[in-house]
């Protein structure tokens, strides 16, 4: 499986996206309208070895919640990724075996 999940609307995304000269070879998912399935997920999380390293505390909505103040369990932030997809840190680029969060060069 060879995916980028990115956010058409992100800056970051776009930049690095048209920098990145192989992306023709990935299934580009664009997290807003696409959303994330919880298989994908779990198989990110295993590539990644936790939901924190996925889990964006960058998000507007992370402040707003009021989650800064709060402990939060691996099973909620797999939770609050599957809910709202501006908890997952973006891009995120799945290259078989091998993940890279937050940028798509290694």
């Amino acid at each position: 499986m060879k995916r980028i999940y990115q956010l058409t609307t992100c800056d970051n995304c776009r930049k690095l996206l048209k920098a990145y000269s192989d992306a023709s070879e990935y299934e580009i998912i664009d997290i807003k309208s696409a959303g994330i399935d919880a298989e994908s997920l779990d198989f990110m999380k295993e590539l990644a070895g936790s939901y924190e390293a996925l889990f964006s505390k960058r998000a507007i909505k992370y402040k707003t919640l009021g989650l800064k103040d709060k402990q939060l369990s691996e099973q909620e932030m797999r939770q609050f990724i599957l809910d709202e997809y501006t908890f997952l840190k973006r891009p995120v680029r799945v290259d078989e075996n091998t993940i890279y969060i937050g940028k798509l060069e290694a």
